[in-house]
């Protein structure tokens, strides 16, 4: 099975199609009259895909067992042919595509075999995933070249050259992949107004994107929040709940990061933890979607 514990819960959508076509119009009138000698096709089709939809991990070997929130089975009819549609929605961190199209092919087998006895012509001919949505797959192609950004590390002991810093060049890497370009780097003391005179600098001079790691803990020379929230105009305290949240689920001190975000002037600041795991989930609960932010901030919608 895929390793899916990084990705977050979103709204994911899957609309899945399947076509039967019979051989003759008697097939027709005799399911919409409901005189097939099984009984109601399309009702006992329907029950049939919502249970297909429901145990599709249970014969595909590589889905995840996911709660299903929604399942919609519709009919057209047009000429000889039925096209079956199915949709489904779950909140959950994969998606649904294959759930729908196990669905829309349990329905299109059932009405099969329930129509051969009076039709011996009935085939299924298409089975396929129509559209999908939800997840960071709507955003897998983004690139952010024009966005310039700076990432400054907090931190004594890297600063004297006692320690390597790992979570700096981990933010730096992983940005690479929006093709996000850092142009600033910098490491700093745990010193209030060092950071403050570092956040005031890297915003007057153009970033638009300024990611500090490091000083959001507890331990008396953690004070990254204190240094960047008298220069913060507009908080984003959702920004950096969610990040807690997806941390939260993950291990159980992310809870005691105190970090903050917002805009100082037109740069969004983000203050992250000083660990390499605690930036790494950090960008994996925030990104790329915070990025749409800078759409929206200039006047663009949702």
């Amino acid at each position: 099975m895929v390793n899916i514990t990084k990705k977050s819960s979103t709204l994911r959508i899957a609309v899945a199609t399947a076509t039967v076509k019979v051989s003759k119009q008697e097939t027709i009138d005799a399911i919409e009259q409901r005189k097939i000698p099984k009984g109601d096709v399309f009702e006992f089709a329907r029950a049939a895909g919502l249970f297909g939809v429901k145990k599709t991990s249970d014969v595909i070997p590589d889905c995840h067992p996911l709660p299903i929130e929604y399942t919609g089975i519709t009919y057209e009819i047009a000429g000889l042919t039925i096209i079956i549609t199915v949709e489904v929605h779950t909140i959950y961190k994969t998606g649904v595509e294959v759930e729908a199209m196990h669905g829309a092919s349990v329905t299109a087998l059932t009405m099969y075999d329930m129509l051969k006895p009076i039709d011996k012509g009935v085939e299924i001919e298409n089975i396929r995933l129509l559209k999908k949505s939800g997840g960071k797959s709507d955003l897998k192609n983004a690139r952010f070249p024009e966005i310039k950004a700076a990432v400054v590390v907090c931190s004594d002991s890297v600063f004297e050259n006692k320690a390597q810093d790992t979570s700096g060049k981990a933010i730096i890497s992983r940005l690479e992949q929006w093709e996000i370009n850092v142009t600033q780097y910098d490491v700093v003391p745990d010193e209030i107004n060092v950071i403050g005179d570092k956040a005031t600098e890297l915003s007057k001079n153009g970033y638009q994107l300024l990611i500090f790691t490091g000083g959001t803990g507890l331990s008396p020379r953690d004070v990254t929040p204190e240094a960047i929230a008298p220069l913060i105009d507009r908080n984003i305290e959702g920004i950096m709940e969610t990040a807690r949240r997806y941390g939260q689920e993950r291990m159980p001190y992310a809870m005691l990061s105190r970090g903050i975000a917002g805009f100082i002037g037109e740069t969004l600041v983000l203050t992250f933890p000083g660990s390499k795991s605690g930036v790494e989930e950090s960008i994996d609960a925030l990104f790329p979607q915070i990025l749409h932010l800078f759409k929206v901030v200039k006047g663009g919608k949702h």
